[in-house]
């Protein structure tokens, strides 16, 4: 009889992702056609190669909570991030900027979705200033961070710890965002002002309630992992630290096709994917084994804090922020490699 590989083996923790993933493009296929195959695959393929910092960022947080926590984050989570995220969410969001019903923008997406991408793209400056300073608070809250030891590029990386102060990454992030308000050809200011609030408050308060309940339980409980509300709070961080990734991402693939359906299912399906080497890297521990590779999803977090921005006043395309990921990411784990054989 053979043998059950352990829960930590790449094949159990890959194997419902590569399950579904046949099963999804064989319906694909067999019901729709070849064309809306080769359409779904590249939007999975494209949603897993730029999530690496996403998943990077998640294996971070997750490596603190409790088992079950971990277990919710790969259910719950991964039903809040298909269906919620990338289906429910972006008619939600056409809903409250068009001022249209929620059955009169599901018609559109079903019916006329030429009509709702279009809808969708007008909405565009409230997603990407929300996303844009949730994620470049993300960014600089790291770099700020004085207590951090370990540094990878040390002439950035070191000035902005010996300036740093607990509310300076968020006077930054205001700063900022002010600019980019005023900045004439900006033609939707209060859009970009009031969601790029939302992101900011949404940061401070998931971070800091995660925070606050965490040093709670240290003091009345020996439990090293988060659990309780303590666990609730990382959680609910993440699936907004999903959100801030998926939402232009989900606008992109409009450009891709225009099939609501397929959209669903092969970002879906590539986020399912990303949840998964999520659990991989932090059963093998690979955030201890790659030093600088937090380093390099953060920098990679920043550039696409940046991208999203700029988008508030041009059209720059999703792939830029993607492959200049890739790059840092893959230099933060060369560097990580080297320093590694340099100790030995």
């Amino acid at each position: 009889m053979p043998k059950i590989p352990h829960k930590t083996h790449p094949l159990r923790i890959f194997f419902i992702s590569g399950v579904l993933t046949l099963l999804s493009l064989g319906l694909i296929g067999g019901f729709i056609g070849t064309e809306a195959l080769i359409i779904a695959t590249i939007l999975i393929v494209v949603e897993i190669t730029f999530s690496f910092e996403n998943a990077i960022i998640n294996a971070k947080v997750l490596a603190g909570v409790s088992e079950f926590w971990r277990k919710i984050f790969i259910t719950v989570g991964i039903l809040i991030a298909v269906v919620g995220m990338r289906l429910v969410f972006p008619i939600v969001i056409v809903a409250v900027t068009a001022g249209l019903s929620m059955d009169s923008v599901v018609n559109l997406a079903l019916n006329q979705p030429e009509k709702y991408a279009k809808e969708l793209n007008e909405a565009h400056v409230s997603i990407a200033a929300f996303g844009g300073m949730f994620l470049l608070m993300l960014c600089l809250h790291f770099f700020f961070d004085p207590k951090r030891k370990v540094r990878w590029l040390n002439i950035i990386e070191k000035p902005l710890q010996d300036m740093s102060k607990w509310w300076l990454y968020s006077a930054v992030s205001f700063a900022i965002l002010v600019i980019l308000t005023f900045i004439p050809t900006n033609h939707e200011p209060q859009q970009t002002l009031s969601a790029g609030l939302v992101g900011i408050a949404t940061y401070i308060a998931i971070h800091g309630l995660a925070e606050l309940f965490g040093r709670r339980q240290q003091k009345t409980t020996s439990k090293v992992l988060k659990s309780g509300m303590a666990g609730f709070m990382a959680f609910l961080y993440l699936e907004v630290l999903d959100a801030s990734f998926s939402f232009d991402g989900v606008i992109g693939a409009f450009a891709v096709t225009k099939d609501v359906l397929l959209i669903a299912i092969g970002l879906g399906i590539g986020a399912l994917w990303v949840r998964s080497l999520t659990i991989f890297m932090v059963e093998h521990k690979v955030l201890h084994a790659y030093r600088y590779l937090e380093h390099g999803a953060h920098y990679t977090i920043g550039v696409l804090a940046v991208v999203l921005l700029s988008g508030i006043f041009f059209d720059i395309p999703e792939a830029i922020a993607g492959v200049a990921g890739l790059v840092i990411i893959s230099a933060s784990i060369l560097s990580s490699m080297s320093a590694r054989r340099a100790e030995h």
